[in-house]
């Protein structure tokens, strides 16, 4: 029996509110209660984790990380350090026509974790670069209801529901049908949809109305339009009223879906998202959204503080893909965990529209326990 004591970190567990200074020990996969030491006899590595923050491993609700089967897929393996990310949860890069291979070829080898929502459009997202632009959606022969259904069966270990981006980049002019179809398939297996919004037609109003409690609205603090906001900065209604239905929203970052005004006014307002996920891509990569971690510093920045940024990349997400033994430090959980420096400094942060925001914070991975063993060590170097 061999265990990973790490000491003396700041534990912050939302799941189960734990938020102290603490020791957490990692005995055969597992993580301990804070403060318990290994069994007796036990061979341990100890590591001081003083002045760092030790969390459950992160998860980041929107990538896409089919690398080298899409254009839009990047290496999650490369970069689960940068991004202090150990459950990659890819939204969409793969339908059913190409699923398998995601499977075999990336999913199977990797070093992290990797969860996928299946594209309702069969060849999954497969124009999607600075030249080549085609929206999956924007033809209906793509979107094969049947084959969705057969595949996402076939693969439940790793499928964690129905993925369909609606908007006029995305669907041409196809409007709610995608949208309608990838319901009717999420219904059949009783899986959630996440649901893309980009620029209209359909309404904001429209899609959000549809969506049932459990689905996932990403892209939530886009910028005008289809954004949240309204005249006056109000939360717009039909929002207000998907919240209060229990519809998940989720940031997506990416290259087009994050606006600092938009995410002022939502804050101000006292509606955070649910989660904060990076939509880390080709396009996005070397920024603006850079990875989960880039995109956890800009909320630390706009004034959301430490826990909550905490349980958006953990227990909110965790919920959300209806996996209670991820996002979370209990003894009955994977036994991930990733350490967290908070770095104060002088920052510039860059939104979408090209907008910067000044920050005096930002987030820094030192290291990452996959299954209660380091994937990455600390670096004392760094």
């Amino acid at each position: 029996m061999s265990a990973l004591v790490v000491r003396g970190g700041r534990v912050i567990d939302p799941a189960r509110a734990i938020d102290q200074v603490a020791d957490i020990a990692f005995v055969d996969g597992r993580a301990a209660e804070p403060d318990a030491e290994p069994p007796a006899g036990t061979e341990a590595e100890s590591f001081d984790a003083t002045g760092l923050l030790v969390v459950p491993g992160l998860i980041d609700l929107h990538t896409h990380v089919y690398w080298g089967g899409t254009a839009l897929g990047v290496d999650a393996g490369a970069l689960a350090r940068r991004g202090g990310t150990l459950t990659f949860v890819d939204a969409g890069s793969a339908g059913p026509g190409n699923f398998a291979g995601f499977r075999a070829h990336v999913i199977a080898p990797s070093p992290v974790r990797i969860l996928a929502y299946l594209n309702i459009s069969f060849a999954g997202i497969f124009a999607f670069s600075r030249r080549v632009m085609v929206g999956e959606c924007a033809d209906l022969r793509l979107l094969d209801m049947v084959s969705c259904r057969e595949v996402a069966a076939a693969h439940r270990d790793l499928i964690v529901g129905i993925k369909v981006r609606v908007g006029r980049a995305a669907g041409g002019a196809s409007g709610l049908a995608p949208l309608d179809m990838a319901i009717e398939v999420a219904e059949a297996l009783d899986l959630p949809v996440m649901a893309h919004i980009d620029q209209p037609p359909p309404s904001r109003r429209a899609v959000t109305e549809r969506l049932r409690p459990g689905d996932i609205l990403t892209h939530c603090f886009r910028p005008f339009p289809n954004a949240p906001v309204g005249p006056g900065d109000a939360v717009r209604a039909d929002v207000l009223a998907a919240r209060a239905r229990g519809v998940v929203f989720d940031i997506g970052h990416g290259a087009g879906s994050f606006g600092f005004d938009t995410a002022r006014t939502m804050i101000a307002a006292g509606f955070l998202p649910d989660v904060i996920s990076s939509d880390v891509h080709a396009l996005s990569i070397d920024g603006p959204a850079f990875d989960l971690l880039e995109t956890l510093s800009k909320f630390h920045c706009l004034g959301v503080d430490l826990p909550a940024l905490i349980r958006a990349a953990t227990a909110a997400p965790a919920a959300a893909l209806r996996r209670p033994d991820l996002g979370t430090l209990d003894p009955a959980g994977v036994g991930d965990a990733t350490l967290l420096e908070l770095v104060e400094g002088d920052f510039s942060y860059v939104d979408v529209d090209g907008a910067t925001l000044p920050g005096r914070t930002r987030l820094v991975c030192r290291g990452l326990i996959k299954a209660g063993r380091w994937l990455q060590r600390p670096d004392a170097s760094e």
